[in-house]
């Protein structure tokens, strides 16, 4: 959706989803270092107003914040000052709202104050990034609220079009031509194989499969490409759930660090500058 702006300079972008559970299911979901790390990336969060907050969104990259409202289990907000190089400070604000039938609605507004449109591409791209994350938000909240998390993160800078990235990743997967409900499986050398069934994701701008994992572990497997900056980049995140999550992470990650290195990052490497 197009930014939204008024004649002040305020510029936002609303996004929303329906969860399972309740309104305090939802808080500790979206409001706590361990549960935003148990969806989105790995997250520090200091519970209280003025608390640090800190997005580990890759190695030697974080992002960070200050909370400005904390009122659970309904309003959660913060401001990133330093998000992007020379931006005006980005807020981002989640309200939690119950619906009948144990659920309940959570909304998404991220905001700046800025005199001209500089910004609204860059605000625009992280709306589009969202609904990924949202899906495994869901199967989180609807399947494995409170369980252990363990995640392996991995991602890489490319050569080539974000097409032919996309291409690659989906072929060496397994998941080229696979489409939502159909079972999948995939091994790599050293690490226990993958298996699950392919979701239906939400409609995005960017190229993701999302699938419900049930082994080595239940869990979520999002595979994606998309454009940073000038770079195109392949991530694969694995978020695995239960007693058993953190021993199988530890013993199967640096296989899937190495396959995806071997694979796909080293004969795709983004040119040298």
């Amino acid at each position: 959706m197009p930014v939204k702006k008024d004649d002040s300079g305020f510029r936002y972008v609303q996004l929303e989803v329906e969860v399972p559970g309740s309104p305090e299911d939802a808080w500790q979901a979206i409001a706590t270092g361990q549960g935003i790390s148990s969806w989105f990336v790995a997250t520090d969060v200091d519970p209280r107003l003025g608390g640090a907050v800190a997005f580990h969104l890759a190695e030697d990259l974080e992002s960070l914040g200050r909370v400005t409202a904390w009122e659970p289990p309904r309003r959660f907000a913060y401001e990133e000052r330093d998000w992007a190089p020379n931006a005006p400070p980005l807020a981002t604000e989640f309200t939690i709202e119950s619906r009948a039938g144990s659920t309940c609605v959570i909304r998404l507004v991220h905001s700046l104050f800025a005199s001209t449109d500089e910004w609204d591409d860059q605000l625009e791209s992280i709306e589009s990034g969202w609904p990924p994350f949202f899906a495994v938000l869901r199967m989180y909240l609807g399947h494995f609220a409170g369980q252990p998390c363990a995640a392996i993160r991995m991602s890489g800078a490319v050569g080539g079009s974000e097409e032919e990235a996309w291409e690659a990743l989906t072929r060496a997967c397994g998941l080229a031509g696979v489409s939502g409900e159909q079972r999948w499986r995939h091994a790599v050398a050293g690490a226990a194989p993958l298996g699950g069934f392919v979701q239906r994701t939400p409609p995005t701008k960017l190229r993701v499969t999302l699938v419900k994992l049930d082994e080595p572990a239940a869990g979520a497997g999002l595979f994606g490409a998309y454009t940073w900056g000038t770079h195109v980049m392949l991530t694969i995140t694995l978020y695995l759930y239960g007693a058993r999550a953190a021993e199988i992470a530890a013993r199967d990650e640096t296989a899937w660090r190495q396959w995806l290195k071997e694979t796909l990052l080293a004969e795709r490497a983004a040119p040298a500058r």
